[in-house]
């Protein structure tokens, strides 16, 4: 998939080890309905929102201290014309330690402009990165706020 992917990122005061095992506890930086485990290769979970919403992921590449991959495999998004929008879409985190501080950067490789959720997830993901994420790495507690507009 090509450059206009959704992309965000930051760097924080925490190994790349200690941060890798933090993205994998999804709920406490997402603050979701979380199903199943993201700490392994080939784990299985799911991410359900309001309604009848949900995202399946499988945990498709995990290098330790280094890189996940999160491949959704199914999804419903009911409030899109395109119910299954994400599915077969990847979460990328990649991650660069130096001297104790670590860059993350994240990737929705699917997630471009011309898909109709863009404007929603753009906001959505921008907020569960650089603010949640970000949190939970540095203080331990996610930002659980909805993301404004």
């Amino acid at each position: 998939m090509g450059n206009n992917d959704f992309n965000s990122g930051f760097s924080a005061k925490i190994s790349a080890d200690e941060a890798i095992k933090k993205i994998s506890k999804v709920p406490e930086w997402w603050g979701i309905t979380f199903a199943g485990n993201a700490e392994k290769q080939n784990d299985k979970f799911t991410v359900k929102m309001t309604g009848d919403s949900f995202f399946d992921f499988t945990v498709a590449e995990l290098i330790p201290g280094k890189r996940v991959v999160w491949l959704v495999t199914d999804c419903h998004m009911p409030w899109y014309s395109d119910k299954t929008e994400w599915t077969n879409t990847k979460l990328i985190f990649d991650l660069r330690e130096n001297n104790g501080v670590t860059e993350v950067k994240f990737k929705h490789e699917g997630l471009t402009p011309n898909v109709e959720c863009y404007a929603d997830c753009e906001s959505g993901w921008t907020h569960w990165i650089t603010k949640s994420l970000f949190s939970y790495l540095t203080t331990g507690k996610g930002d659980f706020r909805p993301p404004t507009k």
